[in-house]
């Protein structure tokens, strides 16, 4: 199926509330500054964070507390601290390669191009959200749409992936600020159109200098009673970081 006529079969379907087609008076937004504002929200030269993640199931329930490194697009580390049946685990993202580390089975794996839109750690977060490989500025194509939900805050923004990259979604639908462009959810769809999942993003704080939203809660549609809270609880950007970090020799230092 071609794009073009996946633009025209997902325009049609009703699970998009109104869409009313290209707005003339949204003719002078600069949609290219949209995304790329967006995209590099939590983005920077280099930062550090702390952040909870709580998975929740009609099952179970359980939080981790963990914290992250990145320098630029290429290198990303995440290591959980708590609970301490998961202390150690941890996650290396050099450029389009990546590893978990067990520290129960003391091993590391590398995790396949194949894999990184599977689930991190059991939640509904991709090892690709969580590393963030994919940028929606770079790889995708985009465009403002109308939809009527009664905001006259709220722009909405179509991205589509453009044809070599290897995702799911058939495409995502921003809602965000008109004034900050700050996001306000996402929601992430198949190539045929049906939602699979929505991002929430809420609680809006100033972490140096940005006003970012510190909590983003992932509800997938096809599992019901699940989602994944995440609780930014410090991020700090431009900040002096060891490239020891990035190593596979820090992935098992299990500190």
């Amino acid at each position: 199926m071609s794009r073009r006529f996946l633009k025209l079969i997902i325009c049609l379907t009703p699970v998009w509330l109104v869409i009313s087609g290209f707005s003339q008076e949204k003719g002078d937004m600069d949609v290219e500054s949209i995304i790329r504002q967006i995209d590099k929200l939590y983005r920077s030269e280099s930062s550090y964070s702390e952040f909870e993640m709580e998975i929740v199931t009609p099952h179970w329930q359980r939080t981790m507390s963990m914290d992250a490194w990145t320098i630029g697009l290429d290198k990303t580390f995440i290591r959980i601290n708590e609970p301490k049946k998961d202390k150690g685990v941890a996650t290396l993202r050099i450029e389009n390669e990546m590893w978990n580390y067990l520290p129960k089975t003391n091993k590391v794996m590398k995790i396949p191009p194949s894999m990184m839109m599977s689930s991190w750690m059991g939640s509904d977060f991709t090892n690709d959200d969580l590393v963030k490989e994919f940028s929606l500025y770079e790889d995708y194509k985009y465009e403002l749409i109308e939809i009527d939900e009664g905001y006259d805050n709220r722009i909405y923004v179509n991205c589509i992936p453009r044809e070599d990259l290897p995702v799911v979604w058939g495409n995502i639908v921003i809602a965000a600020t008109k004034e900050k462009y700050t996001p306000i959810w996402m929601k992430y769809y198949d190539e045929d159109g049906k939602l699979m999942r929505v991002c929430n993003y809420s609680d809006v704080r100033n972490f140096g200098g940005r006003l970012i939203p510190a909590v983003m809660e992932m509800i997938p549609r096809t599992k019901e009673g699940h989602k994944t809270v995440i609780r930014y609880i410090k991020l700090e950007f431009d900040v002096k970081i060891d490239e020891d970090i990035f190593s596979l020799r820090n992935l098992r230092a299990n500190k």
